[in-house]
């Protein structure tokens, strides 16, 4: 098989004795672990304050200089609870949250334990304060000062004035107001929306109680207690959403006439990616179909709820996934910005309100990653992509009118970026391979640069594995697929290592960039520590390659994904340093899902593997990622008893741990004690570990007993 190493690097030089420099724990590596936050690359902690930037910390807030990178005290802790007047009830903790809503006013916005207030630093006063923030779903607007959250399942606006209005009174477990809905699909991650001027308020309606409850269990009482999820299996009977829009001058709330859901795959079923007119008259939305192959963008009155227009339509053989709202431009509120994957690859497109297409701004082989926001004066819009590299993320400022692209950054690594408010000015936070953080301050039009942080290596005196990239073809024999392997750091290419595939291979997610260590999880230090190599490879399916990459695994989760693992194996097989008999394999979620297939349908090249939270059959996975990635069971019944796991409990030969969390609402434990059920069926031996009272992933210390418990799996069976 052809391989390519991009760039082999070795992350530390060795200036002590091997023996002097300091060995890792878990309690150092694990974000868990009692010395994690010693462990990780210095950080600053930045807002923008209009175009000017305030780095924030726990006892004081600094104005730093465009030019120069001077500091200068704005106040301090102590400063703000004096003038607050604070009390136990009362107290600002800390000050790295702190942001300052009003460009060029001297006003700070804060959160109490029990409230948030707006402070004044330069007449030292609280000018205004709103002691409901500690409910639920809490979303304050700068403009009107008013505040949505819930409180008992009703969702409640208090105004900039303190007066509260109760918006609704049927609120319960079953009829959900103002949180994400979809199980936080399609690119969803709240329920309440405001629009600019602050004055309405669009959220969301979920109505949950055609959906079948899952039972799980609180083993805490001394008798445990039912607590079940509503859970919406694929193929089955799933919730109902509406919008609704709140005036709060008017005090009258409506429901946009949207169309109503349905089961049927025709009908639309998903509502996604609310946004607002810049003048606050219009609301916008993607609509979806249950099959998830038909969308449209469509227009409502957000006085009527009265649909406008469709403006925007895209159809696929497999499926359409809106993650992105529309965009307005500050300079033209006739035209907004359109994300979509339908030239094959995530890009921007100009559209007037009309639903005219005027541009497609950006175009090539390349994913459009973010938009961070705009620069008016330079008419351009500010974006990340891996037009550079696919391990890469690079910062441009995109022309609006010629669509020319200039690179913001030094063109390597991985960037991120946030924009001052006029798009002037721009932090820069990037990592490179050997690099792990370097903060750069951005002028956009001058282009200079001020150095704000880079930060020194903080495992300098410990003993660093190597790390390592490169590529393969995938199955199709054609495509490039990127690995990284951490190897040990007494590294001897002359002998043999038990090796262990980490593997998630899901989409929405990567394992492999240009980052710190090519984004190697710690736990791969560990292992590494411990005398294996650790290899990873994002095969197809996985994100940020396009639109086929991602959709080549359609109707048969796992299969493609194997296909491309399995190459992966015959790299390593290749090696004359891998030890081909003392193989094993690791993931959770979907990566626990990949580790059981690969070990039952390749039995004999896997002596040992460990699967967490593993997706076991497709059909007791959630409607909306189950069906877009697999249709329902009823119209794909051969794909999903090709990729189900039962039957292939039947074939496990190597040693195999399963992890859950007992009360996951995400991969419900289902899935799992079917598995064990069928392997008891068939006389296969697998081995199992619950966290009681977990969910999908373990918190807090949890996970370093998580991890440990992986390690020692691999070290009693796999070395």
């Amino acid at each position: 098989m052809k391989t390519k190493h991009l760039i082999i690097v070795l992350l530390t030089i060795v200036t002590l004795p091997m023996s002097a420099q300091k060995l890792f724990t878990l309690e150092d590596l694990n974000f868990g672990g009692t010395n994690y936050h010693n462990l990780r690359p210095k950080n600053m902690f930045l807002t923008w304050w209009g175009d000017q930037l305030v780095k924030t910390d726990v006892e004081e807030c600094r104005l730093i200089d465009a030019k120069t990178g001077k500091e200068t005290l704005l106040f301090t802790l102590d400063d703000v609870n004096k003038w607050a007047g604070s009390d136990d009830n009362h107290y600002v903790r800390h000050l790295m949250n702190a942001t300052f809503p009003y460009p060029g006013e001297p006003l700070v916005f804060l959160g109490f334990k029990r409230s948030v207030i707006l402070l004044d630093f330069q007449k030292k006063q609280v000018v205004w304060q709103d002691s409901l923030s500690g409910q639920d779903c809490n979303e304050w607007h700068a403009a009107s000062r008013a505040t949505v959250y819930k409180s008992d399942n009703q969702l409640y606006v208090v105004d900039g004035l303190g007066n509260k209005e109760q918006l609704t009174d049927d609120g319960s477990r079953e009829i959900v107001y103002g949180e994400a809905v979809h199980r936080n699909e399609f690119g969803i991650d709240k329920g309440t929306f405001w629009s600019p001027d602050g004055q309405h308020l669009a959220f969301y309606r979920m109505d949950q109680s055609m959906v079948t409850d899952y039972p799980q269990v609180n083993i805490d009482p001394r008798i445990a207690e039912l607590e079940p999820d509503k859970y919406p299996m694929a193929g089955m009977t799933s919730h109902r959403v509406t919008v609704g829009v709140r005036n709060l001058d008017a005090k009258k709330t409506i429901y946009l006439k949207t169309p109503l859901p349905s089961e049927g795959p025709g009908e639309v079923c998903y509502f996604t990616n609310i946004a607002w007119s810049p003048d606050s008259k219009t609301i916008y939305m993607f609509e979806l179909n249950r099959d998830q192959n038909d969308c449209r963008l469509v227009s409502y009155d957000a006085t009527t709820g009265e649909p406008i227009a469709e403006l925007y339509r895209e159809t696929s053989d497999k499926y359409v996934e809106p993650l992105h709202p529309i965009l307005f431009l500050p300079w033209d509120n006739n035209l907004f910005i359109l994300q979509s994957q339908k030239d094959g690859y995530n890009h921007l497109y100009l559209y007037n309100t009309k639903g005219e297409l005027v541009k497609q701004l950006t175009s090539g082989p390349w994913v459009v990653m973010d938009v961070l926001g705009f620069n008016e004066k330079q008419k351009a819009v500010i974006i990340a992509s891996n037009e550079k590299h696919p391990l890469q993320r690079n910062l441009y400022a995109v022309n609006t009118k010629t669509c020319k692209r200039m690179l913001l950054d030094n063109g390597e690594g991985v960037h991120r970026g946030i924009l001052s408010k006029s798009g002037q000015h721009l932090i820069d936070r990037f990592s490179t391979p050997n690099q792990p953080n370097v903060i750069n301050l951005f002028t956009l039009n001058t282009q200079h640069t001020v150095n704000l942080l880079t930060a020194e290596d903080p495992w300098k005196d410990y003993q660093q594995p190597i790390f390592e990239s490169g590529t393969i073809k995938a199955a199709d024999g054609a495509t490039d697929l990127y690995w990284r392997m951490v190897k040990p750091r007494d590294f001897d290419p002359t002998k043999k290592y038990p090796t262990v595939v980490y593997v998630y291979g899901g989409p929405h997610a990567h394992n492999v960039e240009a980052s710190w260590h090519w984004y190697s999880r710690p736990w791969e230090t560990y292992m590494a520590q411990k005398g294996y190599i650790v290899f990873i490879l994002d095969n197809r399916g996985s994100e940020n390659r396009g639109r086929d990459f991602e959709q080549s695994t359609f109707r048969q989760l796992g299969q493609t994904e194997m296909q491309d693992q399995m190459c992966g194996v015959s790299f390593l097989k290749s090696l004359p340093y891998v030890d081909a008999s003392r193989l094993g394999v690791h993931g959770w979620s979907f990566g626990g899902f990949m580790t059981i297939s690969l070990m039952t349908n390749y039995p004999d090249v896997f002596k040992v593997g460990v699967a967490g939270g593993p997706v076991i059959d497709w059909k007791w996975y959630e409607v909306m990622y189950g069906e877009r990635y697999m249709d329902t069971p009823q119209s794909n019944p051969d794909g999903y008893a090709r990729t189900s796991l039962i039957a292939q409990a039947k074939n496990l030969k190597g040693k195999l741990q399963i992890i859950i969390g007992y009360n996951d609402p995400t991969v419900v434990p289902q899935h799992a004690l079917s598995f064990l059920k069928a392997c008891a069926e068939a006389g296969t031996q697998p081995d199992f570990f619950v966290y009681p009272g977990e969910g999908h992933n373990m918190r807090g210390h949890n996970s370093v007993h998580l991890h440990e418990r992986i390690t020692q799996y691999f070290e009693d069976y796999l070395k």
